[in-house]
């Protein structure tokens, strides 16, 4: 059974859910956010953090996973990445995506150690947000670029 159709198909919906709220927390809630009064942003984050903690981390699970089966379908070209245009950026893809995980770690890590500043988290943010921009780009350049 070729598995590639469904890990493409999970590994999209869960990059939609993922990126799809990184881009919203980057572009709109938090300049907003900024503007609010306090009781609302407690507030807004009261309904809205619970929410995306309960959400995003699967996606994220799910996100990874298919994209190591997906990787595993390639793993002729990462065998030799340099060998070939479509090596080389998905190689580079998966550095980026890599790098999504440790930002993503480290967001964890510094919650729970209760010092992930306001300051830190949009950081984290717009550099996740920047990766996965980068991420997208490469995800449809690997098959269309050559040189």
């Amino acid at each position: 059974m070729n598995t590639y159709p469904l890990l493409l198909i999970l590994h999209l919906l869960a990059a939609f859910v993922f990126v799809g709220t990184v881009t919203f927390e980057v572009l709109f809630l938090e300049p907003v956010h900024r503007r609010l009064p306090p009781d609302v942003r407690r507030a807004l984050g009261g309904q809205l953090g619970p929410r995306v903690r309960s959400v995003v981390p699967w996606a994220v699970l799910v996100l990874y996973l298919a994209g190591l089966g997906l990787a595993w379908q390639y793993r002729g070209a990462l065998a030799s990445p340099a060998s070939s245009p479509f090596g080389i950026l998905l190689t580079l893809k998966i550095a980026l995506a890599l790098s999504v995980l440790a930002h993503v770690v480290t967001a964890l890590v510094q919650a729970r150690r209760k010092r992930l500043t306001g300051e830190l988290q949009r950081r984290l943010h717009i550099s996740v947000f920047c990766h996965m921009v980068a991420i997208v780009v490469l995800a449809k350049a690997m098959f269309y670029l050559a040189w």
